[in-house]
């Protein structure tokens, strides 16, 4: 796999410093490891990111999506040229995670090209069971 983040000058705690009080704070998402070409992130299900039933909203699983493909996209770049945007995000559903389960979710690139990228994520639950898997494909702009 092809190293994509400079790995020894990104830090899990500047991430998640950046983030704080932003949606990935009041939906309990937090970055937990980072290697050349993967972004690692969990969550638990609580009641800020379930549906009435207790199962994870599928719109937090979308917003993780649309979270860690952005960041991810934007670690790349150089950041004092180009910013990444989310451009189109979808999701499949395939099982329910229940308050109190927590989930963890990765992200990988498919496509990194000059003008838009396009992130994989897998959101899994504690034995590796796919809860959902999408796409976000960002667009690249240069930074005005």
């Amino acid at each position: 796999m092809e190293t994509l983040f400079d790995i020894a000058n990104i830090r899990i705690e500047d991430l998640n410093e950046r983030c704080k009080n932003t949606l990935n704070t009041a939906i309990g998402f937090h970055y937990t490891r980072i290697t050349g070409s993967t972004l690692h992130a969990e969550l638990e299900v609580s009641d800020k990111n379930c549906q009435p039933m207790g199962h994870l909203n599928g719109g937090t699983s979308l917003a993780i999506i649309e979270i860690l493909g952005s960041t991810a996209a934007n670690l790349v770049l150089d950041a004092s040229l180009q910013v990444a945007v989310g451009q189109h995000v979808n999701a499949h559903h395939f099982r329910p995670a229940l308050i109190g389960e927590r989930v963890y979710a990765h992200t990988v690139a498919l496509h990194i090209g000059k003008k838009s990228h396009v992130w994989e994520v897998l959101i899994e639950n504690a034995v590796g069971k796919l809860i959902c898997k999408g796409t976000i494909t960002m667009a690249v702009i240069a930074r005005t």
